[in-house]
């Protein structure tokens, strides 16, 4: 069966140009749209039927040469999430120092983690050293394989947004020191440690724009060559 074949529950079959709904079209912005970074997460525990449908559309995802190279570890121990806030911690210490002024008081306010609050933690790693693909598309962009892994967590924000979830992002972290904490093996990148967890509210903006740090373009600048 192809994907034309499959139904659209609810609304008007894909068009023979392989287009969508408008409909349809209208709720993926808006689906877009309301995919923020969250920080601020609920103590409700996360369905794990709902979890597992949202993972399954990491294996959706393109990846250079089928390499497939995302791993991922769920950060549930106590020891585990203890290092990796303590980590978090560091990281954004020293990432104030390195403001001054106003711009270190607003940093200073933002929250820039829910690692305290979300329910389902997740690190996601790049396996560079896989053998799956053969090395196809990685031999002259081998960062390619890491864009591979980016593109299937955006695949999981998306779905966790479809089912009312939320994911946060972290980045103010030390890799090298995670991958010790967490004994990861040899090859692992950090992509990214992930909160996960029903959002205290809903937006269609920034954080970090609500806040003042910083304003989105209005529009996408484009070059021709």
């Amino acid at each position: 069966m192809s994907a034309r074949d499959l139904p659209l529950e609810g609304h008007e079959a894909e068009a023979s140009d392989g287009s969508f709904p408008k409909v349809f079209r209208a709720q993926l912005d808006q689906l877009m749209r309301m995919r923020r970074d969250v920080r601020r997460f609920r103590s409700d525990p996360v369905d794990e039927a709902v979890l597992t449908r949202c993972l399954a559309a990491i294996q959706l995802a393109p990846s250079v040469g089928l390499s497939e190279p995302w791993r991922l570890l769920r950060i549930q121990s106590d020891h585990a999430r203890s290092a990796a806030l303590k980590n978090f911690e560091q990281a954004n210490a020293e990432a104030l120092a390195g403001y001054s002024g106003e711009k270190a008081e607003l940093y200073a306010g933002l929250k820039l983690s829910g690692m305290r609050d979300a329910p389902v933690q997740l690190a996601i790693y790049c396996d560079d050293e896989t053998t799956q693909g053969h090395g196809l598309g990685a031999a002259t962009m081998p960062e390619m394989r890491r864009y591979s892994v980016v593109t299937a967590i955006t695949l999981f924000w998306l779905a966790l947004r479809a089912e009312g979830l939320g994911l946060g992002w972290v980045s103010v972290l030390d890799p090298e020191q995670l991958n010790r904490d967490l004994n990861t093996p040899k090859g692992w990148q950090l992509i990214g440690y992930f909160c996960i967890g029903h959002p205290e509210e809903l937006f269609d903006s920034p954080e970090l724009e609500r806040e003042g740090w910083e304003n989105r373009r209005a529009t996408l600048p484009v070059e021709t060559r």
